[in-house]
């Protein structure tokens, strides 16, 4: 009975390292550096696509309101267009610019310098100001500024404000062109006087009578 159990202990013996070699970590894997945690990427040294693609996660974790939302991508507010009148297209177009950034170009009279056309819109801007109109301004030229509202629908009040200014030659909002004060009183200063013309007209016709 001695013998084969001084077998088996042999046959252990040499199983031994194949069981451990088999059991162990892969050839070569125990020198191997173990990865540790990914490196996170310094936000200053972040590019575009990183920001456009942090700015997207952002926005598919929190709620965020629709006034913060930016203009293009809110909801555009329902219109019942049974409440408008068709033949009056600015009705029309105070209901659709609701909410939404609007310009409204305006061209200083009298051939302004850049600092006088700064003055005087200065002052315009400071009248729609206190009479509760929240207006941006950029003076864009010696005699042109821009008028900027984050509401498009009162464009058109602000529009009749500016027309009435001494100083307005006129007014452009969405493409219209509206006559200011100014342009009105310098046609009526080159407008010809007819009564004026019908009296040297008829002095003339008896003129000639007389010399014939």
């Amino acid at each position: 009975m001695a013998a084969p159990a001084a077998w088996i202990s042999v046959l252990l013996l040499l199983l031994l390292p194949l069981l451990l070699l088999l059991s162990g970590p892969a050839a070569g894997e125990e020198n191997r550096p173990k990865a540790g945690p990914k490196k996170k990427k310094d936000i200053r040294d972040y590019n575009d696509a990183d920001m456009a693609r942090l700015l997207e996660e952002w926005e598919k974790d929190d709620d965020i309101e629709e006034g913060d939302l930016p203009e293009h991508k809110r909801a555009s507010p329902p219109i019942d267009f049974s409440k408008i009148d068709p033949s009056n297209p600015e009705n029309l177009l105070k209901v659709t610019k609701k909410g939404k950034t609007l310009m409204i170009f305006v061209t200083v009279s009298g051939n302004p310098t850049e600092k006088d056309t700064e003055e005087i819109t200065s002052l315009w801007q400071g009248s729609l100001y206190n009479a509760n109109y929240d207006v941006q301004r950029f003076v864009v030229g010696s005699d042109r500024a821009i008028f900027m509202l984050r509401d498009g629908s009162y464009a058109w009040e602000i529009k009749d404000f500016l027309i009435n200014q001494e100083r307005c030659a006129d007014v452009t909002v969405e493409g219209q062109t509206y006559p200011g004060k100014a342009a009105e009183k310098k046609k009526n200063e080159i407008k010809p006087d007819k009564k004026k013309d019908a009296a040297v007209s008829q002095k003339g016709n008896r003129a000639n009578k007389n010399e014939l």
